[in-house]
């Protein structure tokens, strides 16, 4: 009695050689990308977890761009006002200086230059900028917002204006990310450059110089105590950066959770795959060279 024979031996080799070399390009495609999702057609429900996964990535990464932006401005502004501090320092010594007794009115003129340069060199740092918008201008930040002005009693003018820059950084949270320049250096009665020209008008009259004094020191305090607002705000910017970061981890790991290769996994099945491939190629190579009489018996 005869056996049932495959009248097409080929067609079930042939689809088994396509399976196996679909396993294999899945494979390489996997370690060559690091990603079991290469488009969507591979995984349509993990593309759209993919799709929400970016979205939250990108918005953290707003977060953070503008975090780290606001940090430079914020520490270049208390730099700036670490400077400013100092300048005042050296202005108060100098109104102690011109009040000693001992000194003629040509010592007390050269007391008032010195207090002229220093007016000019805070004015300088009044007018500084980061990254090419003005720190103390309010939310003009395109125009130097002080000027020298004859007609003002302190010889300077405040051309900015008094807005704060609000800066988000996480969902429904946002910072103030500037002091505007008037609020810092022309408050009243801590206004810097009128206490630093009548230190200078006092030391060339000779009168009344422990009072101008006194006015430099308001100031001094008054500058100190606002910067009180950098550091905290500070603070918040690296707390929140601290959060952000371990959300962007989690969204990582998510994202690697969704698509990620398992790469272990991924060489077995590229191991297995070639195997099984070479046995339908040698098992193809036999068929080719067997008559159908080898089938019979």
């Amino acid at each position: 009695m005869g056996i049932r024979i495959n009248p097409n031996p080929w067609t079930d080799l042939l689809t088994g050689i396509a399976l196996d070399q679909k396993q294999e390009n899945q494979a390489i495609q996997e370690l060559s990308t690091g990603k079991k999702v290469n488009q969507p057609s591979d995984d349509p429900e993990a593309v759209a977890g993919l799709i929400v996964n970016n979205a939250q990535t990108s918005r953290v990464n707003a977060y953070l761009s503008n975090i780290s932006t606001t940090q430079g401005s914020l520490q270049e502004a208390d730099s700036t006002l670490n400077t400013v501090v100092t300048a005042l320092t050296q202005a108060i010594s100098l109104g102690t200086e011109g009040a000693n007794g001992t000194l003629n009115q040509t010592d007390r003129d050269s007391v008032a230059q010195e207090v002229n340069g220093i007016q000019q060199q805070i004015l300088e740092s009044a007018n500084q900028s980061f990254e090419g918008n003005y720190l103390f201008a309010g939310t003009a930040v395109n125009t130097a917002p002080f000027v020298a002005n004859s007609a003002s009693s302190s010889g300077v003018s405040y051309v900015g204006n008094s807005g704060v820059n609000s800066v988000q950084i996480g969902d429904g949270q946002t910072v103030p990310a500037n002091l505007p320049g008037n609020q810092l250096f022309t408050a009243s009665g801590s206004d810097v450059f009128q206490a630093l020209t009548d230190l200078s008008s006092a030391l060339s009259s000779g009168s009344n110089i422990p009072a101008a004094e006194s006015e430099v020191q308001n100031a001094f305090n008054y500058i100190n105590a606002q910067r009180s607002f950098y550091g905290t705000t500070l603070d918040r910017l690296n707390s929140a950066t601290s959060f952000l970061n371990q959300e962007n981890t989690q969204l990582a790991q998510e994202q690697n959770n969704l698509v990620g290769a398992d790469m272990a996994t991924a060489a077995t099945e590229l191991s297995q795959a070639d195997v099984a491939l070479n046995a339908a190629m040698a098992a193809g190579g036999k068929i080719s060279q067997t008559s159908l009489l080898n089938y019979l018996t």
